[in-house]
């Protein structure tokens, strides 16, 4: 135990001047916006054939560990797939560098608690050895899909809070006379600094309907691969839209204000809530030093001055 207790204090000094480096050294965001402006053409592409070959490197390398935890066939069609489009995770190797993530982890955590933990010494019975080791194999099992669930999460917040700016620019593209379609393609164009997973999603529309899909099935297949509530809104209007012949513009006007005013009453209920996420900790960590700081000299004075009295009134 002590020496588990040195590791990760080592971790965790290591970690923090590891971070420090890092943010010391990063580069200046103004120019790096302004390089990777100037080379726009020549650098997505480099950045993409290193991101596909670090990901085929990592696929070789968990593809032995994948079969071990990899659901039965067919589960590309089922909502586990789903979910890895939500995270924005498309490519092929993702499933596999998950499933072999969770078979790694499940057997390196036991392992580490095993042999730096010295459970076989310290622990009084096997049941408590056996619950200790059965608890890190289900923490190492489940933790990658406690990582994916909070990426689906913070990919779905960014498409909600863009979402608004999008329907203003499809909108204002349409009252300029271009197609629905080529309306969305140029705000998937113009919404890459304000949100890249949207822009990308709005590209993906774009493509489904140049090979031959059908508007309504690519609306689907979008609101399918974000699973945010906003944009099923957003489908919902664009085919009901379609099918009765009403203006597109008037209608997404609308919609946008409808949002824009959702936003603001989720950032109000958010804002509500603070008070009382900051209610524990003020209790159990703020209030106890508050009140040894300013009672404490009082204690001392009254113990200084009170008990020589009474102890000479004995």
């Amino acid at each position: 135990m002590q020496n588990l207790f040195l590791i990760v204090i080592f971790l965790t000094v290591m970690g923090l001047v590891l971070g420090i480096g890092m943010w010391l050294s990063q580069p200046n965001l103004v120019h790096q916006r302004v390089s990777e402006l100037a080379d726009e053409h020549s650098k997505p592409e480099a950045s993409a054939i290193e991101t596909h070959e670090w990901r085929a490197k990592v696929r070789k390398m968990a593809a032995p560990m994948a079969w071990l935890s990899t659901p039965e066939e067919g589960w590309e069609t089922s909502s586990f797939r789903v979910r890895f489009m939500q995270a924005g995770l498309r490519g092929a190797a993702w499933p596999v560098i998950f499933f072999g993530s969770k078979t790694f982890l499940a057997l390196l955590l036991p392992s580490l608690l095993l042999i730096f933990g010295q459970l076989i010494e310290t622990a009084s019975t096997t049941r408590m050895t056996l619950l200790a080791v059965l608890s890190a194999t289900l923490l190492g099992y489940y933790s990658p899909n406690l990582g994916l669930k909070m990426m689906i999460s913070r990919r779905q917040r960014e498409l909600q809070e863009a979402l608004p700016d999008a329907i203003d620019l499809i909108t204002v593209c349409v009252e300029a006379g271009l197609g629905l379609d080529a309306a969305m393609n140029r705000a998937g164009e113009e919404l890459g600094l304000r949100s890249q997973a949207l822009a990308d999603e709005l590209k993906l529309v774009a493509l489904e309907r140049r090979v031959g899909s059908t508007r309504a099935s690519a609306l689907n297949s979008f609101a399918l691969r974000t699973g945010v509530d906003d944009i099923a809104t957003f489908v919902t209007l664009l085919i009901q839209t379609e099918h009765l012949g009403t203006n597109v513009a008037d209608s997404l006007r609308i919609l946008s204000d409808t949002m824009r005013v959702r936003r603001t009453i989720r950032t109000e209920e958010a804002a509500a809530k603070i008070p009382l996420k900051l209610l524990f900790p003020l209790i159990f960590f703020m209030f106890p030093s508050l009140f040894l700081v300013l009672l404490g000299p009082v204690v001392i004075n009254i113990s200084r001055t009170m008990l020589p009295t009474l102890t000479s009134g004995n």
